[in-house]
C-alpha cells in the first residue's frame, strides 16, 4: 500500500512538472506570435507613412504644428493623409488599414476579405497602433527637439501595443525612422 501511494505521488509530481513546462512553452509561443504579428503591422504602417511627402504640397517644411490638417481626418480613414506629419498623434484601437477597415478583416483594397480568411473575432480588439512624428537635432538624431523647434530632420516612431486590462499598455513592436528635408538649391 505504501509503495502504491509513493508511486502515485511521484507520478503526480512528474506530471505537474511536465504541465508547467508545457504551459511555459505555450506562453512563449504566444508571445513570439504576437511579436511577429506586431512587427509586421508596424512595418506596414511605417511603409505607408514614409511613402508620403515630407510636408504638405505648397506648405512649410518647417511647420511647428505636426498633425493632420483640417478635413484630413473626416471619414475615419487615412486616405487624405498626404504628408508624413499627418500621422502625428495617430492612435487606432483596434488597428485599422489605410481605408479605415479593421486589420485582419481588410483585403488591402478598401474592402473586406472572405469571412473564412479573417482573424478570429476579437483577436485584435486590445491592440493599438500609435504614431509620433517629431523634429530631432541635426547634430544628434537621437535628441528630440522641444516643441516649437525645427530642423531638417524628423523622426517617425511607430508602436504597436497591447492594452491589457490588468497590466496596462504592453509594447509589442516599435520602429523609428529618420526622415530628412533637403532644401532646393538656389
Amino acid at each position: 500500500m505504501v509503495e502504491a501511494i509513493l508511486a502515485i505521488t511521484i507520478a503526480a509530481l512528474a506530471g505537474s512538472v511536465l504541465l508547467l513546462g508545457t504551459t511555459t512553452s505555450l506562453e512563449t509561443t504566444r508571445k513570439s506570435m504576437y511579436a511577429a504579428i506586431a512587427r509586421g503591422m508596424a512595418q506596414q504602417l511605417m511603409d505607408e507613412i514614409v511613402g508620403c511627402r515630407y510636408f504638405e504640397s505648397g506648405g512649410n517644411p518647417y511647420s511647428t504644428v505636426l498633425g493632420p490638417e483640417t478635413g484630413e481626418t473626416t471619414g475615419g480613414t487615412r486616405q487624405l493623409f498626404d504628408d508624413s506629419d499627418d500621422y502625428n498623434g495617430l492612435r487606432t484601437k483596434p488597428p485599422k488599414d489605410f481605408y479605415g477597415i479593421a486589420l485582419g478583416k481588410d483585403d488591402g483594397a478598401g474592402g473586406q476579405r472572405n469571412t473564412l480568411f479573417q482573424v478570429p473575432a476579437g483577436f485584435l480588439d486590445n491592440w493599438q497602433q500609435e504614431v509620433d512624428v517629431y523634429y530631432v537635432s541635426e547634430s544628434n538624431l537621437s535628441t528630440k527637439l522641444a516643441t516649437g523647434q525645427t530642423s531638417d530632420y524628423r523622426v517617425v516612431e511607430v508602436r504597436i501595443t497591447y492594452i491589457d486590462p490588468v497590466q496596462g499598455s504592453l509594447l509589442l513592436a516599435s520602429l523609428k525612422r529618420v526622415l530628412s528635408y533637403v532644401p532646393p538649391m538656389q
